[in-house]
């Protein structure tokens, strides 16, 4: 079951993709958007985390640049627009997005108090922050670009992050990885997996580096973690 969710900040309202599980009562993830906005990629990643059981909500994080963004990675058009988003999107206010988001997840209801954040390319990025500058509970990155320039903010992280690492990632170059790696493993909030030989958006489905077996392998981690830290989150 899914529905749209109106969150209203001091900068003006923006809207949010809801898939709700069958549970009367469950955790809710807030589901951190790529470069091409809320799209069918997102949109199915929250039905399937509500058949986990989890209410999952897709915030319109490009809303400030253009609301209702809703592109591919099919076309040469669609990537030079998804870059110009990229470029325009201010983080700052994004992660000031995510936070509003996260207090309307906890008082939505159906959602049981507890949230989690995941998120995808730019979204593994904002994922990442909104561990260290939120109240959220878990957070799961994927492939985030540019953690390189941030990996200070981890000293701000006191609750638990679940990070995915593409090691031929085309965004993430090897030097930017060993960045992040050797100042994040051995942080006692942060676990940290590599994929050998994946590319960037690996658990991307339908996309040109989608890897089914690594992308299952990740998203089953992140189910776990998930369900581990946040509770409940069974199979409806």
């Amino acid at each position: 079951m899914s529905e749209t969710l109106t969150i209203t900040t001091p900068d003006g309202a923006f809207a949010a993709y809801v898939a709700r599980p069958q549970a009367d009562k469950a955790p809710a993830i807030v589901v951190i958007q790529e470069i091409f906005g809320v799209n069918k990629v997102m949109r199915d990643i929250c039905d399937g985390l509500a058949s986990q059981g989890f209410v999952a909500i897709c915030p319109d994080l490009f809303w400030r640049i253009e609301p209702g963004i809703d592109i591919t990675d099919q076309s040469d058009a669609e990537w030079k627009r998804a870059f110009e988003l990229f470029n325009a999107f201010d983080v700052d206010a994004g992660i000031s997005d995510i936070a509003a988001t996260i207090t309307a997840a906890r008082k939505l209801d159906g959602v049981d108090g507890k949230v989690g954040a995941v998120g995808y390319c730019l979204g593994g990025l904002l994922a990442f922050l909104t561990a260290t500058r939120t109240d959220v509970d878990a957070s799961v990155s994927y492939y985030g670009v540019g953690l390189e320039k941030r990996v200070g903010e981890a000293e701000k992280l006191n609750k638990p992050l679940l990070m995915h690492i593409a090691e031929k990632d085309q965004f993430v170059p090897p030097e930017a990885q060993q960045v992040i790696l050797n100042a994040l493993k051995d942080h006692p909030q942060i676990e940290i997996h590599t994929y050998a030989g994946r590319d960037h958006a690996f658990a991307r489905e339908g996309g040109a580096h989608y890897d089914a077996t690594d992308a299952a392998k990740a998203n089953g981690r992140s189910l776990t973690f998930f369900r581990k830290v946040l509770g409940q989150g069974e199979q409806a």
